[in-house]
């Protein structure tokens, strides 16, 4: 590891909330501070895609896979993480919407005057494609705040909107908001996140240090304490 640039480390936002809270920690009372670039997994790539360099990656497992096809990870290095599912947040104090069944929340997504969700993320990608099949996309889309990208919850704790859409773990990173839960089991959806170094990694053991720190059973309570599924 350099002693002037901290290992470089790509990351799917899923897992901020977690990482800021343990693992930044655990890794700093041994002097390693590592460099965390967040951004949604779509929005990783293209960055990647654009020349930008990193140590290692924490992204969707698609990502990972298309990387690896193209040799710019070690397939050694690579490690199932966590789990994540969408979820649903609203303002303190507002009443909380039923989400128990598609049609509830067919029917709370048709009632809520404003809601919020992410373009490039993979929860708001999903969520286009859940309001088509729940009939009711022209509508949703025409009070709807799409974000590029970043946390959706803020644009709730702003009162800029009533309701957000994003993955649970992302919500739960957000304060002043109220997470409801999880979208209904018969229309969420899973996204499987894992790490990796890559090939031309500058830092190989830094990363891998990063990579290790992701898998302690101080994480896996991490995950569990911020709405994700460990993997390990």
């Amino acid at each position: 590891m350099s002693d002037t640039q901290p290992a470089t480390i790509m990351s799917a936002l899923a897992i901020l909330a977690m990482v800021n809270d343990t693992v930044l920690p655990a890794l700093g009372r041994d002097g390693f501070t590592p460099q965390l670039i967040w951004d949604p997994t779509v929005a990783l790539m293209k960055r990647l895609a654009a020349g930008e360099t990193a140590d290692g990656i924490v992204a969707i497992d698609w990502a990972l896979d298309e990387l690896a096809g193209k040799g710019l990870i070690d397939p050694a290095t690579r490690r199932p993480i966590a789990q994540a599912v969408v979820g649903v947040a609203v303002r303190p104090g507002a009443a909380r919407p039923d989400i128990s069944t598609a049609e509830a929340l067919k029917q709370t997504l048709l009632e809520v005057p404003s809601l919020v969700y992410s373009q490039a993320g993979a929860s708001g990608i999903y969520f286009e494609k859940l309001i088509d099949q729940l009939g009711i996309g022209e509508a949703i889309r025409a009070k709807a705040l799409v974000i590029p990208k970043g946390l959706t919850g803020e644009r709730v704790a702003s009162g800029e909107v009533e309701l957000a859409i994003q993955q649970l773990s992302e919500l739960m990173v957000v304060p002043g908001i109220d997470v409801v839960g999880p979208l209904p089991a018969e229309v969420n959806a899973t996204t499987d996140f894992s790490a990796a170094v890559f090939t031309g990694a500058k830092d190989k053991a830094g990363a891998a240090r990063f990579i290790d720190a992701l898998l302690t059973d101080e994480a896996r309570a991490a995950y569990i304490r911020t709405g994700l599924v460990p993997l390990f």
